[in-house]
C-alpha cells in the first residue's frame, strides 16, 4: 500500500519551463515547486565531468570558480546549447520536484515549453534531453500559448488576444484564438541581451569590465526602459576591473544611463510587437483593441517597459500576475484541464 502510494506521488506529471535564465517546474496537483537559475557547475576530475551544483547554488559560483570547475548555462536563446549538461540539469530538477524519489519515476509524463520559432532539430534536442533524463512521454507546448494560458487569457474562446513573453534568451509574441496561435514570432532578444547592453555601456563609458551577475544585478536594481522625467533617478554602485589600469575599480550608475544602455534591446522588442500587430487579422486586431496586450516573463518586470509599449502601440498593456511563472503555470494546466490538451504537440 505504501509503495503504491509513493509511486503515485512520484509519477505525477511535470511541466517544465526550461528557460535560458531560469527553469520553473510545475508538479501536477501541487503547482510551482521549483524556480531556479538554469546554471550547472561541472567539475573536471581525471578527464571526467561531473555535476558539482545545479540552479541557485551553481549561480553563486559564476565568475568565481577555479580552473577545474566551470559554470555552464546549457541553454542559449531559448534552445539547448549543451545537451549533456541540459540532461543533467533536467534530471536534477525532476528528482528535486519529486522529493528525490527518482527510482520510482517510471512512466513519467513531461510537458516542455519551447520557443515558437524553434526548429525541428532544436525541438528534438529538447525532447531527447527530457527522455534521457527519465521521461517516458514528452509533449511540447509553444511558449506564447503556455504564457497566455498561465496569464488567464481566454484562449479557448473565439476572442483574439496578444501575449508578449520576454524571457532570458528570447522574446515571444503570440496572437491566440480558439486554442491556437493565429500568429507567432520569436526573436532572440531578452534579458541576456539587456545584461550585455549594460556591460557594453559600462565598458564603453567608464572603461570598466563587469561580469554577467553584476550586469543582471544593476538591471534588477535600477533598470528602466524609460529615463526618469526629472533628474537621474536611482543610483547603483558597480565594481569591476579597470581595463586600462588592470586594477579593481568602482563607479556609480544612474537610471538615466541604464535607460540609454537599454534603448536598443527595448526598441527591438517594440519593433517585433508592432510587426505582429501589422500581421494580425482584422477581426482579431479588433479584439486586441479591447483586450490589450498582456506581458509575461522576467523581462516584463523591467521598469516602465509596459508604459513604453503602450505609448508605441496605442494599446492598453498590462503585466500578468507573477509573470515569471506564467509559462510553467500554463504548461501545467494542460496536464490538469482537458480543454487545454489540444495545445500540446506530442513528440
Amino acid at each position: 500500500m505504501l509503495l503504491s502510494r509513493l509511486f503515485r506521488i512520484s509519477s505525477r506529471a511535470i511541466a517544465i519551463d526550461l528557460g535560458t535564465a531560469n527553469t520553473v517546474v510545475y508538479l501536477q496537483g501541487k503547482g510551482i515547486v521549483i524556480s531556479e537559475p538554469s546554471v550547472v557547475a561541472m567539475e573536471m576530475s581525471r578527464g571526467v565531468r561531473r555535476v558539482r551544483a545545479v540552479g541557485a547554488d551553481a549561480k553563486l559560483m559564476m565568475g568565481k570558480t577555479p580552473d577545474n570547475i566551470k559554470t555552464i548555462r546549457p541553454l542559449r536563446n531559448g534552445v539547448i546549447a549543451d545537451l549533456e549538461v541540459a540532461e543533467q540539469m533536467i534530471k536534477h530538477f525532476i528528482q528535486k520536484a519529486q522529493g528525490g524519489r527518482s527510482r520510482l519515476a517510471r512512466g513519467l509524463e513531461i510537458v516542455l515549453c519551447v520557443p515558437s520559432g524553434s526548429t525541428s532539430v532544436e525541438r528534438r534536442a529538447i525532447r531527447d534531453a527530457a527522455s534521457h533524463a527519465g521521461a517516458s512521454q514528452v509533449s511540447l507546448i509553444d511558449e506564447p500559448m503556455a504564457a497566455a494560458i498561465g496569464a488567464g487569457l481566454s484562449v479557448t474562446e473565439p476572442i483574439g488576444s496578444m501575449v508578449v513573453d520576454i524571457g532570458g534568451g528570447t522574446t515571444e509574441v503570440g496572437v491566440i484564438s480558439l486554442r491556437g496561435l493565429a500568429y507567432s514570432q520569436s526573436a532572440r532578444i531578452g534579458g541576456d541581451r539587456m545584461d550585455d547592453a549594460i556591460s557594453s555601456y559600462v565598458r564603453r563609458n567608464y572603461n570598466l569590465l563587469i561580469g554577467e551577475a553584476t550586469a543582471e544585478r544593476v538591471k534588477k536594481e535600477i533598470g528602466t526602459a524609460k529615463a526618469p522625467e526629472s533628474g537621474k533617478g536611482l543610483v547603483a554602485h558597480v565594481r569591476g576591473r579597470d581595463v586600462a589600469k588592470g586594477v579593481p575599480s568602482e563607479v556609480s550608475l544612474n537610471q538615466a544611463e541604464i535607460a540609454e544602455a537599454l534603448a536598443e534591446p527595448v526598441a527591438r522588442i517594440v519593433h517585433i510587437v508592432r510587426v505582429a500587430l501589422e500581421q494580425t487579422q482584422p477581426e482579431i486586431a479588433a479584439d486586441i483593441i479591447d483586450e490589450g496586450i498582456t506581458m509575461t516573463g522576467g523581462g516584463s518586470l523591467l521598469r516602465e517597459i509596459e508604459v513604453v509599449l503602450a505609448d508605441e502601440t496605442g494599446l492598453p498593456v498590462r503585466v500578468a500576475d507573477d509573470p515569471m511563472s506564467c509559462v510553467a503555470m500554463g504548461a501545467g494546466r494542460t496536464l490538469e484541464d482537458p480543454d487545454y490538451r489540444g495545445a500540446l504537440h506530442p513528440v
